[in-house]
């Protein structure tokens, strides 16, 4: 009996081959709205962290005399505060909520780039896929900085650089415009995870590692943020709010609301390791907790919730 002959094209990847394109297997489409989990860091995230929390963060001295300089009251400063964007770093765990979408060159059908917009300040960013290499050193830095991605199986692996002096947390702590962040992205299903790595030899020990997360919400709808300069606080013009080394007051008070030694709160790669344990034995937390008592997200963080 003579075999039958298999038909054409009898699965994709005998199509693939038979047209001469391979099929990029480890690629991943991010596309889509998302909305974040506050479930990480809520406090952090949602009403802000306190003045003079510098806990998990591998910061130096040079950090850590530029938050305790901080005065709240920076943030009124007109045109230098008000409007000022979160860069990605901070962006994507701030007021995260991010829509990305693929840019496809048309005549090889290629995804080039990885388009990004978030809630806070309509900030846009692109990260290109094609190759292209970073500029040099002397090239204008940008709040959302130059982003480049390449594919680790099917996680994409995105380093940017050309970064303006942000912060780490919204209590001051800087990181530098000589920063290269590096973030993993990994979607499995309907929840995105990014990992991001800060490496910064001005301000940090050694790297930082944070994650953030999010879901698919495809009926999301992000407003415009918008923002204008407005006066808040009546000041002589030219005003900088700050506080000279040693005179802030208000840098005790994390400590003293969760019964920390000062010591522990003032962060430092030392502080992130388990033995920094021993050296917490006094610790006696508060009778009663008065503040963030629940954090499980953004909209639960009541200072005087039980």
């Amino acid at each position: 009996m003579k075999a039958k002959r298999l038909p054409f094209c009898l699965t994709p990847l005998l199509c693939a081959g038979a047209i001469g394109v391979a099929p990029a297997f480890a690629q991943v489409d991010f596309t889509g709205e998302w909305a974040p989990f506050y479930h990480e860091d809520g406090v952090e995230r949602g009403p802000g962290a306190e003045l003079g929390d510098y806990t998990e963060l591998p910061i130096n001295d040079a950090a850590r005399m530029r938050a305790d300089s901080f005065d709240a009251d920076r943030i009124s400063v007109e045109e230098e505060y008000q409007c000022r964007p979160h860069s990605p770093d901070y962006g994507f765990r701030s007021l995260g909520n991010v829509r990305i979408w693929r840019e496809i060159d048309p005549e090889t059908q290629q995804v080039v780039a990885f388009h990004t917009h978030t809630l806070a300040w309509d900030s846009e960013r692109t990260i290109y896929l094609d190759g292209r290499p970073h500029p040099p050193d002397y090239a204008a830095h940008t709040w959302q900085g130059f982003s480049t991605g390449v594919w680790n199986g099917d996680a994409l692996v995105v380093t940017t650089t050309h970064l303006k002096e942000n912060y780490l947390r919204r209590n001051a702590l800087p990181r530098s415009d000589r920063a290269i962040v590096t973030e993993h992205w990994i979607r499995h299903g309907d929840i995105l995870t990014i990992v991001t790595i800060t490496e910064d030899p001005v301000f940090l020990e050694e790297p930082l590692v944070r994650s953030t997360n999010w879901y698919l919400d495809p009926g999301q709808h992000i407003g415009i943020f918008g923002c204008e300069y407005a006066p808040e606080v009546p000041k002589p013009e030219g005003t900088v709010p700050n506080f000279l080394p040693g005179q802030n007051p208000f840098l005790h008070e994390f400590a003293n609301y969760y019964g920390l030694p000062f010591e522990a709160t003032r962060g430092g790669k030392e502080t992130l390791y388990p033995e920094y344990q021993e050296k917490l034995k006094d610790y006696k937390p508060p009778a009663k907790c008065e503040r963030y008592c629940r954090c499980l997200g953004i909209y639960e963080c009541n200072v005087n919730s039980k």
